[in-house]
């Protein structure tokens, strides 16, 4: 769908928190990620973690009925499966069979000090994959969770899915380069980057209780509950993971993974999203998918998922079925 935007709309958190960059650390005091590393290793499954070929254990959910055909949700940043829970309750209690896990280094899976980047975080969805054997997958992914869906695509293709999801993601490019002049200066993602060593649990509090969930908007009613689940799900990750996984979202260029989108895409975003602004990322993702089908919801922050949780949830059911 055609959707007009409010240009004038401003990235409020990500270009106050910016200013704080003068106060980071250098990127390779705290390590940096590594190339994706050589995978040797057997693929090993238990009923809620598989171990990755590089030794890393991936936790995850696998809900509703075994025969249903499978929805993998991918989180966003800092978070874990425990995001998804509404929309994985409400597909499975509609037929399908819902997996979700926690990236590496979030949640309850390993927190490895290397490998915190786009290239493992789809080479681990891979192997998952391959682990439970899934064929006919309708895959989407929140936020950071998108980018992680995209570069799948491009390393991995799409024999085994069928339908592709991007709500609220990263893709294309977040950080402004010269030939995606739309996006956020590095020195913004510095200062999340400053602000995540200064006080990680202040940072994640201000997120939660601001501008994910547009709660900082006149009128806006915040759920504690809501906020101190987002805080809870973000002090679970790895500190060093959850830091190299800001340079992963922000720096990695999903333009190329776009251009091999070949299946059915829902592409889902606010209007205003204070986090991941709407133009530079949906709407511009849109532009790149073939037939992509676009739905903006006006007003809506970043965490759509549980502020528009009814719309989202039906949404996407009559997507995943269509």
């Amino acid at each position: 769908m055609n959707a007009t935007v409010n240009l004038s709309r401003r990235n409020a958190f990500f270009s106050s928190v910016g200013a704080a960059a003068a106060v980071a650390l250098p990127l390779a005091a705290l390590g940096s990620a590594s190339e994706a590393q050589a995978a040797t290793g057997p693929v090993t499954k238990t009923a809620s973690t598989i171990t990755t070929r590089d030794g890393v254990e991936i936790y995850y959910k696998d809900w509703g009925p075994r025969g249903g055909q499978p929805v993998i949700l991918s989180h966003g940043w800092p978070l874990n499966a425990d995001s998804w829970e509404s929309a994985a309750f409400f597909l499975a209690n509609n037929g399908f069979r819902v997996i979700t896990h926690d990236r590496r280094g979030h949640g309850r899976s390993s927190q490895p000090w290397d490998g915190n980047d786009m290239d493992h975080y789809a080479d681990d969805l891979a192997q998952l994959i391959e682990a439970l054997d899934l064929k006919n997958i309708i895959l989407a992914g929140f936020s950071t969770g998108g980018g992680e869906v995209a570069r799948y695509v491009g390393r991995h293709g799409t024999k085994r899915i069928a339908k592709l999801g991007l709500i609220s993601a990263v893709p294309p490019l977040m950080l402004k380069t010269d030939t995606n002049p739309g996006g956020l200066p590095l020195e913004v993602f510095d200062g999340i980057r400053a602000a995540s060593v200064k006080d990680r649990a202040q940072l994640y509090l201000d997120i939660a209780s601001g501008p994910f969930y547009n709660y900082n908007r006149p009128g806006a009613k915040p759920s504690q509950g809501i906020i101190q689940a987002w805080y809870a799900q973000g002090m679970q990750g790895g500190f060093k993971n959850t830091y190299d996984s800001i340079k992963a979202f922000s720096e990695t260029d999903f333009r190329e993974d776009l251009k091999k989108f070949d299946k059915p895409t829902l592409i889902i975003h606010g209007d205003d999203d204070q986090i991941v602004p709407i133009n530079a990322a949906g709407i511009a993702s849109a532009k790149i998918v073939k037939g992509a089908k676009l739905i903006v919801y006006p007003g809506a922050p970043h965490g759509l998922t549980d502020t528009h949780k009814e719309k989202f949830n039906n949404d996407f059911l009559a997507f995943a079925k269509s």
